[in-house]
């Protein structure tokens, strides 16, 4: 039991945090550790950060940018991976965890993984679609081959080819097909052969190996260089059963570098004969061809009228034509000519002149009518007026004034005065007689 009164050393986190850190740093320098990934993620420093797990624990793990750039494959959630690296601790957070160095997938080749994924990658883009796929032509004029000119590849395709078609057009396009190097000049090779553009098809060719040999070949950056392609390429890289992604890619496959001289051009003696057989054949069918038409132009001549016979039907047939046109022509002009002398007279029966008279009198019988209807007319308004001039002289005023009666009027204002009452004394007023009129003054009213 510690004293109360002793000397005590009291550290602080910090201090305690780094002594744990030195601790574990120094104990466990450089491990290897096999886990399952989990949590993975890649913030935008390009660390890579997650936990490795089995059944009864974890740790954090991170693996800084500048070793996973090195990775072949892309690590991710529930993948089983060996790793090295050292433990240490994370002190703001007081967290352990192992900075990874190295890693690679547990049970199969990083390489075999990267393979995979890269694959499966280009696939889900197309670039092995057969539809994207050049034909090779049948008997190409110059046939380009890429590959190291050291190896025996090229001494099998070369004697291939020439077994098959000895004058065929070659060039070798140098590169090499192994190591750090090889990629890129594989790269430039396609290039220079689209550049140049002189080939009617390419191989792309090397010798079998390990995964490791063929790498270049599974580099992504020649699978598409191939894709881009202008000119068919054969991919012919290693034994049968080797497959890389060129193979996935390439125009056509061939499973060995013989295999695709094979395929790329066919048997020139059998052409010959082939040629042969064809020319014979097409000879004959000329030959039978003539044949057939001399016998059928002989046969066509013994049916041919003499053209002077021919000549002379044709002048009797146009003699005849001629004359039924002119009898033709005299008959249609006969019938015009009755239609109209036809419209003719009838247009005479309706001439103006001949209807002139008849309308005339018809005309002078009106006149007479009219005159006569207003005579009638006339009388018999007179007779009205007469009538209504006695009915007017009947009841007209004047009569009564001429019988000894006046009208009495106030001139200022016309009135006729009918009453007493409608005078006042001083009023002036107008007295209509039977004959004239006279002028008075009220001198005095008698109501």
């Amino acid at each position: 039991m510690v004293s109360p009164n002793s000397k005590r050393h009291i550290l602080s986190v910090s201090e305690l945090t780094s002594q744990i850190k030195s601790l574990l740093e120094d104990s466990f320098a450089f491990i290897w550790i096999t886990g399952e990934i989990s949590n993975f993620r890649v913030p935008a420093s390009g660390h890579f950060y997650f936990s490795l797990k089995d059944a009864k624990a974890q740790i954090n793990a991170v693996m800084f940018r500048g070793q996973n750039a090195q990775l072949k494959f892309v690590p991710e959630d529930g993948m089983q991976i060996n790793g090295i690296g050292r433990v240490s601790l994370y002190e703001p957070r007081g967290t352990y965890q192992i900075i990874l160095e190295y890693m690679e997938p547990s049970g199969i080749g990083a390489l075999q993984v990267a393979f995979e994924q890269l694959k499966q990658k280009l696939a889900d883009e197309g670039l092995f679609d057969d539809q994207h796929k050049k034909p090779i032509p049948f008997l190409p004029n110059k046939i380009s081959i890429i590959t190291s000119p050291t190896g025996s590849v090229i001494y099998d395709i070369l004697r291939v080819l020439n077994r098959r078609f000895p004058t065929i057009s070659l060039e070798i396009i140098p590169a090499k097909v192994q190591g750090l190097a090889a990629e890129q000049e594989l790269m430039d090779a396609i290039d220079l052969l689209n550049k140049r553009g002189q080939a009617d098809v390419a191989i792309i060719a090397r010798g079998g190996g390990s995964l490791e040999d063929l790498q270049p070949f599974n580099t992504e950056g020649l699978v598409r260089k191939i894709y881009t392609s202008k000119i068919p390429i054969i991919s012919a890289i290693g034994h049968e059963t080797d497959y890389t992604l060129t193979d996935f890619v390439a125009d056509l496959r061939a499973p060995t570098p013989s295999a695709a001289a094979e395929m790329v051009v066919p048997v020139k003696q059998d052409l010959m004969h082939q040629s042969t057989s064809l020319q014979a054949k097409l000879v004959n069918t000329f030959r039978n061809y003539l044949r057939f038409h001399r016998t059928y132009l002989r046969e066509f001549s013994k049916r041919l009228i003499d053209p002077r016979k021919r000549i002379q039907d044709l002048r009797l047939r146009t003699d005849d034509l001629t004359d039924r046109l002119i009898r033709a022509g005299h008959q249609e002009l006969k019938q015009h000519r009755e239609r109209l002398h036809w419209r003719l007279s009838k247009l005479l029966t309706l001439s103006p002149a001949l209807r002139l008279p008849y309308v005339k009198n018809k005309l002078e019988q009106l006149y007479h009518n009219l005159l006569s209807s207003f005579g009638i007319y006339i009388d018999k308004k007179r007779t009205s007026i007469r009538e209504s001039k006695s009915k007017l002289a009947a009841l007209s005023p004047l009569n009564i004034l001429n019988r000894g009666y006046s009208i009495t009027q106030l001139s200022a204002t016309n009135q006729v005065v009918r009453n007493a009452s409608d005078a006042r004394s001083g009023d002036r007023l107008q007295i209509l007689l039977g004959s004239g009129s006279l002028e008075a003054e009220t001198k005095k009213v008698h109501k």
